[in-house]
């Protein structure tokens, strides 16, 4: 199957800091792939140069026959590529209909502001907010502000999603809600990279998880597979957590 991103011998520097160093991987369509590596790893910041807030100071970075190491975040989102952040910022005066609104304006496709608001209702529906349409989105708990990055990154129209920590200060119960509507996001069609610290989110949604330590990628392997990796138990997991769950199937 033809990959849907590819990055090869991707890097980046920032100053005498090596941030990503040699990273090469691909992604193929319908995938739900994990990121995931201690604090300082260099996750968010390889998905900062997937979506062009960062250049790669060396590698290239393929969406499907187009490289797009060179282009600008906005024609990067336009070309299907969302992304969500670590930490959530919307604009709190703005309410969350409204919030949605802007991104099917800026990226999804829609001519009118009257398509714009009718296509982010439906991604409030879809993730659960549309009760709440009208609340200023700083209202919002922490789990409904993760539901509403969620439904703007959606409301973009994208075939790659790039979840940054979606489940981060989150209680089991709502990582659970969070879980299902990934699952569902994935049945849609869009093709995931979920970078997460909550090892049973990655172990129950994805089928390929990738390991970066130091900037570097060390596994990339089925969930299965990497839990019983002595570099990723060394760098990452612990033996605690190995003779938990290193047993667990690919």
């Amino acid at each position: 199957m033809t990959a849907m991103l590819r990055l090869i011998n991707v890097s980046r520097r920032f100053g005498g800091l090596i941030a990503v160093n040699n990273v090469s991987f691909e992604l193929r369509a319908g995938e739900i792939v994990g990121l995931i590596g201690p604090n300082g790893a260099g996750k968010t910041t390889l998905v900062n140069l997937i979506t062009g807030v960062h250049r790669a100071g060396a590698g290239e970075i393929w969406y499907g026959d187009e490289r797009v190491d060179r282009l600008p975040p906005d024609r990067i989102a336009r070309r299907g590529i969302a992304r969500t952040f670590q930490v959530v910022q919307p604009f709190p005066l703005m309410t969350v209909l409204e919030n949605v609104t802007g991104g099917a304006l800026f990226a999804g496709g829609v001519p009118t502001i009257r398509e714009a608001k009718e296509k982010a209702m439906e991604h409030l529906t879809f993730t659960g907010l549309s009760h709440l349409a009208e609340r200023p989105a700083s209202a919002l708990t922490l789990a409904n502000r993760k539901r509403l990055e969620l439904a703007k990154s959606l409301a973009t129209n994208p075939r790659l999603l790039l979840l940054d920590e979606v489940n981060a200060g989150l209680n089991a119960a709502e990582i659970d809600a969070a879980l299902d509507l990934i699952r569902a996001i994935a049945e849609r069609g869009i093709t995931i990279l979920l970078i997460e610290h909550v090892m049973k989110v990655v172990l129950k949604a994805t089928s390929r998880v990738l390991v970066l330590h130091h900037g570097e990628l060390i596994a990339d392997d089925t969930p299965g597979n990497v839990t019983r990796d002595p570099r990723v138990i060394e760098a990452y997991l612990g033996p605690k957590f190995a003779a938990r769950y290193g047993s667990v199937a690919p």
